[in-house]
């Protein structure tokens, strides 16, 4: 069975490695309901947060999948290594270099010089993200995770400066998202450089040849929502055989975590299910709410109602796995008879 899913950092990774665990971890009654040697999971990752610190290009979003799927994510923070100092940063503090809201353990700055010499010497991110995802063992894993794309794409926010609604400027991402808590009002975003982007090598295959695709319950604006940006994976997901599943990331009409409410408001989207469904309208086969989300159903959309906190890795399974289910019975109902 070959699974994509599109994904962003924490919440992604999370619902990822309980999918694994789900198609592993034998059942009381039996073995694993899909066995690893039977899946191929291919996770195209978001690389619209991507960032230059030091002059070393930080992957989030891509390093996230890498640490949690890799058995090597601070499970605390849900980000960054676990086991981490940081010598390096309070160094770099000591000397004033700048930006100092922006915390990168000395075990993650190994991950950005390799990434950055590598990039230094022409190696495309997808190329890039190979060699790290070996390092990690996700190979063993049946995962491959590839970028979004291999060119260099930066998701800024135009804000009002100082809380004045007449002057605006725009920040990185980053800045808006850790330093200020995404709480400066936000116009708009603004993604540079994915007019000009193209998929990564194989992002459009693993769509169009997977048996199902799952959109984790990552954020539908700032990280799924890039993803569906770069030429040609809206398309490809519109024209797919597959079942598209999705799961919703608001748990009682919140963000179980990061700031998801306030994303859609800027957009203009209402901060639901439903709201959030309908940015997906165009390609989702089926929606996974909370049991108490209001998401009516219709509109050609299957709607499964259970339990969404990711309390943890066997609640993320149990999820990932209804999330499975579904997309295995909306394959089953279009095969022919």
């Amino acid at each position: 069975m070959r699974i994509t899913a599109l994904a962003g950092g924490v919440g992604g990774a999370r619902f990822l490695r309980g999918l694994l665990h789900h198609v592993r971890t034998p059942q009381p009654t039996g073995p694993a309901p899909h066995s690893l040697e039977q899946v191929e999971l291919t996770v195209i990752g978001n690389t619209g947060d991507d960032i230059t610190l030091f002059g070393l290009r930080v992957c989030p979003d891509i390093d996230t999948l890498l640490y949690t799927l890799g058995g090597g994510i601070h499970e605390g923070q849900g980000w960054g290594r676990a086991d981490e100092t940081h010598s390096l940063a309070g160094e770099l503090a000591a000397l004033g270099a700048e930006p100092q809201w922006f915390t990168l353990g000395d075990k993650d700055f190994a991950t950005h010089v390799y990434r950055s010499q590598l990039l230094g010497q022409g190696m495309p991110l997808s190329a890039v993200t190979q060699r790290l995802s070996e390092r990690w063992g996700l190979g063993e894993l049946g995962v491959t995770l590839l970028p979004m794309t291999d060119t260099p794409v930066e998701t800024h926010v135009v804000v009002h400066a100082d809380g004045d609604d007449a002057g605006q400027r725009a920040i990185h991402f980053q800045e808006w998202w850790v330093r200020h808590r995404a709480e400066l009002p936000a116009d708009r975003f603004v993604v540079a450089g994915l007019d000009r982007a193209a998929p990564a090598p194989g992002v459009l295959e693993a769509i169009r040849e997977a048996d199902v695709v799952i959109l984790p319950p990552s954020n539908p604006v700032v990280s799924i929502g890039i993803i569906l940006g770069v030429p040609g994976v809206r398309d490809a997901l519109r024209g797919t055989r597959a079942p598209v599943v999705g799961v919703s990331p608001l748990v009682g009409g919140r963000p179980v975590r990061g700031h998801a409410d306030v994303c859609l408001r800027t957009i203009g989207v209402e901060e639901t299910s439903a709201g959030v469904a309908g940015l997906y309208a165009d390609f989702l086969d089926g929606w996974l709410v909370d049991e108490d989300d209001p998401m009516p159903d219709g509109r050609g959309l299957q709607v499964v109602r259970r339990p969404l906190l990711m309390s943890s890795v066997e609640a993320a399974a149990e999820m990932a796995g209804a999330a499975l289910d579904l997309g295995m019975r909306l394959r089953a109902e279009r095969a022919p008879a």
